[in-house]
């Protein structure tokens, strides 16, 4: 029964990012955010004084103003600059391992404490 309880909670977990969702207003500040600069390397374009991330805010807002949504924002911007831009990338084939490794360390990492507090007993 718990075995079930554990699989359904984890499948939910799992399934439940690729949900469909109601969009709302997109927020540039949470995109300025999730796009790196390129320039300073270690920060988001929000925290960057950099020229490089002063001009992305501009063409993000541009965007913003034409109708874009947030997917299709990170979609130009990894089209033009490389996936590298985007702190949280899409999954594709290329990098599936980096999204399913935490996943399958996870199962594993649960089913051995399982066993091995089942044998401790």
């Amino acid at each position: 029964m718990k075995l079930n309880i554990f699989l359904f909670l984890f499948l939910f977990t799992f399934f439940s990012k690729f949900s469909f969702a109601v969009e709302v207003a997109t927020d540039p500040n949470i995109i300025y955010k999730n796009l790196r600069c390129l320039v300073c390397q270690g920060q988001s374009i929000s925290d960057s004084n950099s020229d490089f991330a002063q001009s992305i805010k501009l063409v993000v807002k541009d965007l913003i103003d034409e109708g874009k949504s947030e997917e299709e924002i990170y979609r130009f911007m990894s089209d033009k600059y490389g996936s590298w831009i985007v702190f949280k990338p899409e999954f594709n084939i290329q990098n599936s391992v980096l999204w399913i490794l935490p996943y399958i360390v996870l199962i594993f990492g649960g089913f051995f404490i399982f066993t091995f507090l089942k044998k401790r007993q």
